[in-house]
């Protein structure tokens, strides 16, 4: 069974602000360089791909800075979106992610950061196949 999930009412501007940087590392118009990437993770940041695999946030970024941070493809459908604050300024973000036929379950914990945001953690599980 699955949770009736429901942003709560005083979080839906941070919940639309975030979903403009969702799916992370996507998205040109917040930077495209090693630089940039490392502006928008936090020190500590890490992740766990579809794979379950366990990355590390230099890993991450050395495979960005190899070209793997592409804009988002117009196949690519985002949909469920939720925000929870888990602490003051941290925030949970989840959604589901449909890439072609592969459907992936995603959840990305983001910090504000003076007027800006930072991931501080992220992580891909694959649901199921359409």
């Amino acid at each position: 069974m699955e949770p009736t999930l429901v942003t709560a009412p005083h979080l839906i501007d941070v919940l639309e602000e975030l979903k403009r940087r969702e799916p992370i590392f996507h998205h040109p118009e917040f930077g495209i360089e090693r630089v940039d990437f490392e502006h928008m993770t936090a020190p500590e940041f890490w992740e766990v791909g579809a794979s379950g695999k366990r990355y590390s946030r230099e890993f991450i970024l050395d495979m960005l800075e190899k070209g793997h941070g592409h804009p988002v493809p117009e196949s690519w459908k985002t949909s469920d979106f939720h925000c929870q604050e888990i602490a003051p300024d941290n925030y949970l973000i989840t959604y589901t992610l449909l890439q072609g036929e592969r459907l992936t379950r995603r959840a990305t914990i983001w910090r504000r950061v003076a007027l800006d945001w930072q991931i501080v953690y992220h992580q891909g599980t694959i649901a199921e196949s359409i």
